[in-house]
């Protein structure tokens, strides 16, 4: 006689609010530790949880820099600027501004400086902030072309290439002068890099 299969077992539910209030906490000790000086012990105590409950989520320290720093990334929103130069000029001044804050500049800095030598960690920068932002470039190119600033792409290969693109050079651009140069990304900077990237959008669309 054949048995009935078990039931799958189900654990715990996870709590949102445990989540938020280590995240929030991992950023916090940021801000007065440093990477370097960050422990899960530290943040388990501010964030008024067990440390069983970070390892249950999280396999380590970079992970979960990688995850409350990818939380400030999501603060990212598209403006209502009316024409593609002023929704990129919009994103990339939130953008710096974030990059600015001692938590995001040591957080993002060092877990990038850690996935050099370790590819399950740069997999989890790709999936956790890369691709979870590239909503800002879709949305953007798609208020562009129901303007008439930008065409349809030819094909969905194309399309993802060109989102790739751009998200590379507004990214790489803005992480590069604020970060490595350690120079302002003001208004003047802004604007110039914003003309930049239009006029070469247009040009390739044109061609």
């Amino acid at each position: 006689m054949l048995s009935r299969p078990s039931a799958p077992r189900t654990g715990r539910p996870r709590s949102t609010t445990a989540d938020a209030a280590i995240l929030a906490a991992t950023r916090a000790a940021l801000v007065e530790l440093g990477w370097s000086k960050l422990t899960l012990g530290d943040v388990a105590t501010r964030a008024g949880v067990a440390k069983t409950t970070l390892y249950r989520r999280w396999a380590g320290k970079n992970e979960l820099v990688v995850d409350a720093v990818a939380e400030l990334f999501d603060e990212l929103e598209l403006p209502e600027g009316g024409s593609l130069a002023a929704d990129i000029e919009g994103v990339v001044l939130q953008f710096a501004a974030i990059l600015g804050r001692p938590e995001a500049k040591s957080g993002l800095m060092a877990v990038i400086a850690e996935s050099t030598r370790d590819e399950a960690l740069r997999a989890r920068i790709r999936t956790s902030i890369v691709d979870r932002q590239k909503r800002l470039v879709l949305e953007g190119r798609a208020r562009a072309q129901a303007r008439g600033e930008l065409p349809p792409e030819a094909d969905a290969a194309s399309s993802a290439r060109t989102v790739d693109l751009i998200f590379d050079m507004v990214a790489g651009s803005v992480v590069h002068r604020t970060l490595v140069s350690a120079e302002p990304a003001d208004e003047a900077w802004v604007r110039s890099f914003t003309q930049l990237l239009v006029q070469g959008l247009r040009a390739t669309a044109a061609s």
